[in-house]
């Protein structure tokens, strides 16, 4: 079965966690999963789920901060 990954981004941020994105194209978002107890990288999420790219955004972290912010 395939893991949805907004799912999976609103599961880890529910945690208390954080994610960043580490790339991004036009259409594929790597995000590091990172612990909500010092910033450690646990996992990478990858993925070019059009609904992903939606939820992210602009958005570069967990946070809600953009680059041009």
């Amino acid at each position: 079965m395939a893991r949805d990954p907004v799912e999976e981004l609103r599961r880890w941020e529910d945690s208390g966690a954080h994610w960043q994105v580490v790339a991004r194209t036009p259409d594929r978002l790597t995000i590091a999963l990172l612990r909500c107890d010092g910033g450690e990288e646990v996992e990478r999420l990858v993925s070019d789920d059009p609904a992903l790219l939606a939820f992210v955004g602009t958005r570069d972290r967990s946070d809600g901060l953009t680059p041009d912010t």
